[in-house]
């Protein structure tokens, strides 16, 4: 299968009469089903994908083709789609089917994208690994013994190996952002805010955003166009203006950019992926921009203030999963109580039950102030530093994670070296501000590793056009 960099490619091929998007759609089904052992996939439209792409290929021919016309793309299992299965990787929503659909699968269908199908990932997005899935673990197409990443693998691995073009995937702590270093393609994790969770299955909502995983950074600009936006859904929805990310993508002039040494001097950093980012770093001053360490003293404090919040949220939000409104329920129940209890612990995942159970602990009475009180003030003291990092500074430049993709079952008997792999995502999560993972190497093993650029808050049309730069002029380092 020939593979297709962007869709504007695509969309040039249709109109030119050198592809045809029924034809296209069909190559992708079978490529599904030929690398189904990745497990990226839950659930795959093929009826439906095959109808739209024969109309959508007429409306691209008449000059009727919405701004995705011929986007091929698969959506995280947590975004909801009307009259389609949303189990957020749990069998407590096993055969749910949602009966609306939210504001970015709207957003998308609006403008003529394709949805594939639905994509494998941890449990209730609980998980950096895409081992925490009631439906299986996603394998790395790089290296099947190495996980995807999480919790958007399915997204990931899906774009990876060439299972669609594109990919939403959710982003909490760096689930865009690190499945996209192990897997080798762009991640983006737009500001808080700028995208609706309208119809986004909820982990911790003061940090849930969508965002797209692509090939190119002109493909996640498009789709970040097209989803972004004020929703009175969404009373957390910026209503600041949308620009148009996909026209301004060409780059001028120098920047100020920061690293933080304390990145680079990090215990668990891999020696590869420090040396791809020192040399990053030394071909962006060989250009001319300004590249300087900036000290940040909180980098010990991210992974433990990050995981003490959200799964305070998470022990909030995963309270309507009870046994009785809707999609589990226990066989075994005999009365309200064993309801609750049974349906519960039977439905949810050890890793959802791990962090329910822990951010009900932060939140009772006895803990509130000495855990998720002290939190949240944290919180705001890495906010505040990371503002002020970039009130002298363009972008901030990190690694993406510690290290390349890890075996599958590697890191699953320790939560805590698990939690650990978040250390450099997990900044721009509590911040609030948007980031991205960009495929600028690889190590001897062959393995993808991404770097990571930190912009300010709305700052996405910068973030953007200076990420294509960036991968344009690192291509033959």
């Amino acid at each position: 299968m020939e593979h297709h960099s962007s869709l504007s490619v695509v969309q040039a091929g249709i109109r030119e009469g050198k592809l045809n998007l029924r034809n296209l759609a069909e190559e992708y089904l079978q490529r599904i089903e030929e690398l189904k052992h990745l497990n990226a996939f839950i659930e795959v439209f093929n009826d439906e994908v095959l109808q739209k792409a024969s109309e959508i290929q007429e409306k691209i021919l008449a000059g009727k083709g919405g701004k995705l016309a011929g986007l091929i793309i698969g959506i995280k299992d947590l975004i909801c789609y009307r009259q389609h299965g949303v189990s957020a990787g749990s069998r407590i929503l096993k055969d749910y089917v949602s009966v609306f659909s939210s504001t970015v699968v709207e957003r998308l269908l609006k403008e003529d994208a394709i949805i594939i199908g639905r994509l494998n990932c941890d449990e209730f997005a609980m998980g950096g690994s895409n081992e925490n899935s009631w439906f299986g673990p996603v394998k790395n197409h790089a290296d099947n013994t190495k996980v995807s990443g999480g919790s958007s693998g399915g997204s990931a691995v899906a774009v990876q190996a060439g299972l669609c073009m594109a990919a939403l995937g959710t982003d909490t702590g760096g689930s865009v952002r690190q499945p996209a270093s192990f897997c080798g393609v762009v991640g983006l994790k737009p500001t808080y805010g700028r995208v609706s969770r309208h119809g986004i299955v909820a982990y911790a909502s003061s940090f849930d955003q969508v965002g797209p995983l692509t090939h190119s950074v002109e493909d996640a600009a498009l789709i970040l166009e097209v989803i972004a936006g004020h929703d009175d859904y969404d009373s957390t929805s910026s209503t600041l203006p949308v620009p148009a990310y996909s026209k301004n993508l060409n780059f001028t002039g120098k920047k100020r950019i920061a690293y933080l040494p304390e990145t680079l001097q990090s215990e668990g950093l891999d020696p590869e992926v420090r040396a791809l980012t020192e040399a990053t770093i030394q071909k962006l001053k060989d250009e001319g921009h300004i590249v300087e360490p900036v000290s940040f003293p909180y980098l010990d404090y991210v992974v433990p203030t990050y995981y003490i919040i959200t799964m305070a949220e998470a022990s909030s939000n995963l309270a309507r999963y009870d046994g009785v409104h809707y999609g589990y329920r226990s066989p075994n129940a005999v009365d309200l109580e064993s309801t609750y209890k049974k349906s519960r612990s039977e439905g949810f995942g050890a890793e959802v039950k791990r962090r329910v159970m822990l951010g009900a602990f932060v939140l009772s009475a006895g803990h509130y102030d000495a855990f998720y009180g002290k939190a949240q003030r944290v919180r705001r003291l890495i906010r505040e530093k990371t503002e002020e990092i970039l009130n002298d500074y363009d972008f901030i430049i990190l690694p993406t994670s510690p290290g390349p993709a890890f075996g599958l079952g590697e890191k699953t008997d320790d939560p805590v070296v698990m939690y650990l792999a978040d250390i450099f995502t997990v900044q721009a999560s509590l911040a609030g501000i948007p980031a991205i993972s960009l495929p600028l190497g690889n190590n001897t093993q062959d393995l993808p590793l991404g770097i990571q650029l930190i912009g300010k808050r709305f700052g996405e049309p910068e973030l953007l056009a200076f990420s294509n730069y960036l991968i344009d002029v690192t291509k033959n380092q």
